[in-house]
């Protein structure tokens, strides 16, 4: 397989059997889905479904283009950076356009580039519970920002469940596409890349390059001219960044490097870049069982640098993709990607995510991260 490497002990059966385990270090970056997004026509038939976000809100999903001007791509320099970035927010009513998946080319480019050996529209049938466009419901003071970065080779869309649930809870969500790091962004004009970063694999240059990435979004969602037009206002002042894997190991570099992300969320990346600076910020560490105390160096040495508020925890039966929508969407295709029940594994990442967002984004009590809870058994709780 070219760029197939995922990695994890139960890989081998998940979703219909496109993926299989690489090897035993599980939590590198996995390469494991292909984008979303960019307005693209619904669905011709409904054969996954994402699981239903709990908020009370209808949620709205709007897509833009941005453009680093001046910044040469650091995948492609004779290009400037640019990015797609899919915005959930909570909306006044739904609109009468689904929001899709993927594209039709995103969907083709990743099953080709990643050798899934599945139906090539497969990702295009995935059902979402967004709506283009929908009228913005208004927030004085604007909206907390979640920001969403995806893991190496994976598309945005491999995120989609868990800002929608961010959403639906009131907050605005920005997926970002990064661009040739995934196979299959696809851009207005038409064209769709592919991951030129994952031919050769540089992972602290990736963390430098997603953290100048996170920067530039937050500039063009909060400047006089936001990027989102007609979107809901966002408040500079609660920004979060949530990761897997590469997009989790970069939360650490873009905190350090941008003051204004006040929080952020590694789930199952290694950190790879120097552990030497310390970082008086709120961090959550989640992720499968290779990640405890004394099994993944960079996790201890990073945990010593966390000087703020801090948690570590592990989730029992999951494995790397288990925190990404795969899990769910691999337990209907009857190909279990983890020892623990899918849905139950996509309601354990949403459950503590928002605890960990409405905690520092929004000061409010969130017993969940105390410590140990009854009805969350699975978790565990590291270093306290």
């Amino acid at each position: 397989m070219r760029r197939l490497f995922l990695v994890g002990t139960a890989v081998a059966t998940a979703l219909a059997g496109m993926f299989c385990t690489a090897n035993a270090n599980a939590n590198a970056n996995a390469p494991a889905d292909a984008p979303a997004d960019v307005r693209a026509a619904p669905p011709p038939r409904a054969a996954l479904v994402l699981p239903e976000p709990s908020g009370h809100r209808p949620v709205g999903r709007a897509t833009v283009h941005l453009t680093d001007v001046g910044r040469p791509d650091p995948w492609v320099p004779s290009q400037e950076r640019e990015l797609m970035v899919s915005l959930w927010y909570p909306a006044v009513r739904p609109s009468a356009t689904p929001a899709p998946y993927m594209t039709a080319q995103e969907s083709k480019r990743y099953v080709e580039g990643a050798e899934l050996g599945v139906p090539e529209d497969l990702f295009t049938t995935v059902v979402t519970h967004a709506t283009v466009d929908a009228e913005p419901a208004r927030a004085p003071g604007g909206l907390p920002l979640v920001i969403l970065s995806p893991g190496f080779g994976m598309p945005r869309a491999t995120l989609t469940g868990l800002a929608e649930e961010l959403a639906g809870r009131g907050y605005a969500v920005a997926g970002i596409g990064h661009n040739y790091e995934a196979d299959g962004i696809s851009f207005p004009d038409g064209h769709t890349t592919s991951c030129v970063a994952c031919e050769n694999r540089d992972y602290p240059k990736v963390g430098a390059v997603r953290a100048a990435d996170i920067s530039f979004v937050i500039d063009e969602l909060t400047g006089e001219r936001p990027a989102w037009r007609g979107g809901v206002r966002v408040d500079a002042g609660r920004v979060a960044v949530v990761g897997h894997s590469a997009g989790g190991f970069s939360t650490v570099p873009a905190m350090l490097g941008d003051p204004r992300v006040k929080a952020g969320v590694n789930m199952d990346g290694n950190f790879r870049f120097p552990n030497d600076t310390p970082l008086d910020r709120p961090v959550l560490m989640l992720g499968q069982p290779g990640h405890v105390p004394g099994a993944e160096p960079t996790w201890d040495e990073t945990w010593t640098e966390l000087t703020g508020w801090k948690r570590w925890l592990s989730v029992d039966g999951t494995q790397h993709l288990s925190f990404t929508d795969l899990a769910p969407l691999a337990k209907q295709l009857g190909r279990p990607l983890q020892e623990l029940d899918g849905d139950r594994a996509d309601a354990i990442t949403r459950a503590y995510v928002t605890a960990f967002v409405d905690t520092h984004l929004r000061e409010r009590n969130a017993p969940l991260l105390d410590g140990p809870a009854a009805r969350f058994p699975e978790v565990r709780f590291h270093r306290p």
